[in-house]
């Protein structure tokens, strides 16, 4: 019984190899008028990075369409916040942006966030006028301007549709040798009567080795997106200070909006379990950095007297 299974297995190990080396070898054939009328190594790499800049730049104006109906926002006159609009015109006099268009949501929590480039949209929670003082708001916006200013939300849809092209191509181009080693290594233990050894072999690692790569690719390039994101973020605020000349307007506004989405645990407070190395990865999968750490730099900027007020200086708005 036991040679008859193990010749069962191999008359299907061996097959299954014929079908293998068949299927690469069609490939082969198919793919070698693709290959003889290749491109130029150069004209490829730009028409890659024109289809992923072209994509990244629909994909975002898609997504901000959508974020737009998906608020149920309204604009907010100018007559019903006139100090507020004093303010923002102001900020704008001083920066290199166009007046936005002020949105009234109701978020999840109290927040604000600018969509859109140089003409763009800042959408506020209606809870940040009873919130925040006036100088507190106009950090705020400063924050959001200086968003508005470098469009960081479109340069980061971009580069993050230009990695996805980037790692799907290389997925693409290693997908055919990943099913071929995978099949042959299968094949291969069948023979030898011994299927789950096919992991073992140097052609089953091989296939492991290939598949971690494309993962760890695409997760190592994500941190590094993700950590451009918080760098923008601290790079706004710098730009808010500059402008404003107030760290601690904009510092306060940072801690009283932590304060107003944190729920507070009440007596419950003692039973919660805090993990470091929770809070580590959370930190490298955040797009934004910690209030706290936000809040350390605005005050340390103020104490020491590192910033200037833009007003202070020649206009810089073009």
């Amino acid at each position: 019984m036991a040679v008859t299974r193990r010749l069962l297995m191999a008359v299907v190990g061996l097959f299954s190899l014929l079908v293998y080396f068949t299927a690469a070898y069609v490939g082969y054939l198919l793919l070698l008028p693709v290959w003889d009328s290749r491109p130029s190594p150069l004209m490829a790499a730009l028409v890659v990075l024109g289809t992923a800049i072209a994509l990244g730049v629909v994909n975002y104006w898609a997504a901000t369409a959508q974020l737009k109906r998906s608020l149920n926002a309204v604009e907010l006159p100018r007559a019903r916040a006139p100090e507020a609009y004093h303010r923002l015109d102001a900020l704008v006099d001083q920066m290199n942006v166009e007046t936005p268009t002020l949105l009234l949501a109701e978020l999840p929590v109290p927040n604000a966030f600018a969509i859109g480039g140089g003409t763009g949209t800042i959408v506020v929670d209606r809870r940040l006028f009873r919130l925040l003082s006036a100088a507190e708001f106009e950090g705020l916006l400063a924050h959001e301007l200086a968003h508005l200013e470098t469009r960081d939300a479109l340069v980061q849809t971009v580069a993050y549709s230009f990695v996805q092209t980037l790692v799907g191509l290389i997925g693409l181009a290693l997908f055919p040798i990943v099913v071929l080693t995978g099949g042959i290594a299968r094949s291969l233990a069948l023979l030898r009567g011994d299927p789950s050894s096919w992991s073992r072999s140097w052609l089953g690692r091989a296939q492991r080795y290939s598949l971690q790569v494309v993962a760890g690719l695409g997760f190592a390039v994500t941190l590094l997106l993700l950590g451009y994101s918080r760098r923008r973020e601290l790079a706004a605020d710098d730009r808010a200070v500059e402008i404003t000349g107030n760290p601690v307007g904009l510092a306060r506004a940072l801690a009283k909006i932590e304060q107003a989405s944190t729920p507070d645990p009440g007596l419950l407070r003692q039973v919660y379990v805090h993990s470091e190395a929770d809070n580590e990865l959370s930190r490298l999968l955040s797009t934004h950095p910690p209030i706290d750490e936000r809040m350390q730099r605005l005050q340390d900027r103020a104490q020491y007297g590192n910033f200037t007020k833009s007003s202070e200086r020649p206009s810089s708005r073009r």
